[in-house]
């Protein structure tokens, strides 16, 4: 069944290909006019750059100095009236934050601020460290997008698909388009089993017949995308018919539709199917010496509490600090640390290099350590050197640690890492960073 998936979608991409590559020309019509490339493909090539490009980068690390002196480094873009400015900034929003978590503390739980007051706090400049938490999915298409648009993206794809291949589709469609793995299981031993009692009885009628108003219908089955569409592919029919002196909606199957060979293939296809995967992007940014110390405000994507919930932890915080005040064993301290980190589903980390630049990327806090690793080296101008990773403690971190996941290694919500050679590369460079990664300072 794996493979048959796989070939459903290698399919599907070689006939998207195609529909990108537009209607063909004869050769001695005048040549088309070449068309655009979507941004989110053109962030995700790979190619070799171009001329103009390699000289876009060279520019973007001239304006570095090249590889600058530690103490040019720390003095790059960091004039005194810019710090100024920047103190003062952030002293003016820890004040008025401070005077509004006081006026949060003296209100009831159930009053809520006025109108004016949720006005003013949107003036509040917030400068977020990462815009959000985006993902891919190779086997739909090259685009880069957040989790709740890859969801609508997603469906669309698998809603074309299901006039050419209908039984494997509402398969997908059901494990993928449906946020409850419960009800999804409920949904699915529900449909075998109407499957399976017309397979054992098939000539009882009342095995081929369900009612779409019934109980159990209507509670595991009605409302989970794609089961209906399932139905139908296992030969089920809509029909009005009678029923206790009125008429009601049924989903009717022939007799001469009954098929065991194909029931037993849609419900191993059924059990065995899972969601479409998205793949984690790692949102690659290139931060200057200046940009990569700065305080890392992160979206909502990385926290896996609701609103509702961060609320209640605000009107907690007094029952914490009375529980502060206990004695505690260390066993009680590192259960009540796990959870206070385990409500992050995402990691930002930041790698600092000798010359003073940084690179961030995201993670989820499950991924292990080694995983980071690789995400620089996909980065490093040189593959033939060495290197190692120290925490900001100075700490090293050891090949033994790699196994190791990010909120094991307490590198949540974010930390910043610092990279050092164990054995420069033979082949020199201008940038340790390679040219099309520099281009993208740029873009901050």
């Amino acid at each position: 069944m794996a493979d048959k998936i796989r070939k459903f979608f290698e399919k599907k991409k070689v006939e998207a290909k195609f529909k990108m590559a537009g209607p063909g020309h004869k050769l001695t019509d005048s040549k088309p006019a070449p068309k655009e490339t979507s941004k989110s493909a053109a962030q995700t090539s790979r190619a070799a750059l171009s001329d103009e490009a390699k000289q876009a980068a060279a520019a973007a690390l001239a304006r570095l100095g090249g590889a600058p002196p530690k103490a040019d480094a720390v003095n790059l873009n960091r004039s005194l009236a810019a710090i100024q400015a920047q103190v003062k900034k952030e002293l003016e929003a820890q004040k008025l934050a401070s005077e509004r978590s006081e006026s949060m503390e003296r209100k009831p739980a159930d009053v809520s601020l006025p109108e004016t007051r949720r006005e003013d706090e949107d003036e509040i400049p917030q400068v977020l460290a990462v815009q959000g938490v985006y993902f891919k999915c190779p086997l739909i298409g090259p685009e880069i997008l957040s989790k709740d648009e890859w969801r609508v993206k997603i469906k669309e794809f698998l809603y074309e698909q299901l006039e050419a291949e209908r039984g494997l589709t509402s398969c997908l469609i059901i494990h993928s388009c449906n946020r409850s793995k419960e009800k999804v299981g409920q949904c699915i031993e529900t449909i075998c089993k109407y499957l399976e009692n017309i397979i054992s009885n098939p000539s009882e009628e009342k095995y081929r017949k369900i009612r779409m108003s019934n109980k159990i219908y209507v509670e595991k089955v009605k409302h989970i995308e794609g089961a209906l569409e399932f139905l139908l592919a296992a030969g089920f029919q809509r029909e009005t018919l009678p029923f206790q002196d009125t008429q009601d909606e049924f989903l009717v199957l022939p007799e001469e539709k009954i098929d065991v060979e194909n029931f037993n293939m849609l419900m191993d296809a059924l059990r065995s199917a899972e969601s479409i995967g998205l793949e984690l992007d790692r949102n690659l940014k290139v931060l200057l010496p200046s940009e990569g110390v700065q305080r890392v405000n992160l979206p909502p994507d990385f926290f896996t509490l609701s609103p509702e919930e961060l609320k209640k932890e605000h009107q907690s915080r007094s029952e914490k600090l009375e529980e502060s005040l206990m004695l505690k064993t260390k066993a009680m301290r590192e259960r009540e640390e796990q959870r206070e980190l385990k409500k992050y589903k995402y990691s930002l980390i930041r790698i600092k290099f000798p010359d003073g630049i940084f690179i961030q990327g995201t993670f989820g806090v499950y991924e292990q350590l080694v995983t980071v690793y690789d995400f620089i080296k996909e980065n490093l101008a040189s593959e033939d050197g060495t290197f190692v990773l120290h925490s900001p403690t100075g700490q090293k971190l050891s090949e033994a640690e790699f196994e190791k996941t990010l909120i094991d290694l307490h590198f949540v919500p974010t930390i910043i890492l610092l990279f050092n050679w164990l054995e420069e590369p033979t082949t020199k460079t201008d940038s340790i960073l390679r040219p099309e990664t520099m281009l993208l300072m740029h873009s901050i």
